[in-house]
């Protein structure tokens, strides 16, 4: 039988190194935290484990791309 992952999908969490981060999945082998600061990282959960603090903070909003407006075509008779 499985154990529950360490950490839910979605869960604010703390590094030392790397900052503030949410979890996008977690299961006994491999935990991937996205962090706000320095992108994505997959580790191994049972050697970060230990470095891993809870956060109580607000998952931040995802930031919209912003769309180019298309330049505007040459006149065709110039």
């Amino acid at each position: 039988m499985a154990n529950k992952p360490a950490f839910a999908q979605g869960a604010q969490v703390e590094h030392g190194k790397f900052g503030l981060g949410s979890v996008l999945s977690c299961n006994d082998d491999y935990i991937v935290i996205k962090f706000d600061d320095h992108g994505e990282k997959k580790f191994v959960t049972s050697i970060v484990l230990p470095s891993l603090k809870k956060s109580d903070r607000q998952p931040p909003v995802e930031k919209r791309r912003a769309t180019r407006k298309k330049a505007a075509a040459p006149a065709a008779g110039a």
